[in-house]
């Protein structure tokens, strides 16, 4: 259930951020200036999109580090009190 309801959200998702794009490139498209804007106007919003990105792939690289350093100091915290226990 729960992988369908995450591939329902990421459809919803992509389906806003096709529309969004869409949308953008038909305004830029019939704004009234030079070519050379409209593709400034382009690489911009490139660009934006992929500094999002990397930002986004950053934070949950680092999100996950974090909790993978979290499991390996509760597994040692965790084998440090059996051993007390068992030395008890």
């Amino acid at each position: 259930m729960k992988d369908e309801s995450n591939a329902i959200y990421v459809t919803f998702n992509m389906a806003g951020i096709a529309v969004a794009y869409g949308m953008l490139a038909l305004s830029i498209w019939l704004a009234p200036v030079d070519l050379s804007t409209k593709g400034f106007w382009g690489m911009g919003v490139f660009l934006l999109t992929l500094s999002l990105v990397n930002f986004v792939k950053y934070r949950i690289d680092d999100r996950a580090s974090r909790d993978r350093i979290n499991q390996i100091e509760a597994a040692r915290t965790e084998k440090m009190l059996e051993d007390y226990v068992a030395d008890k």
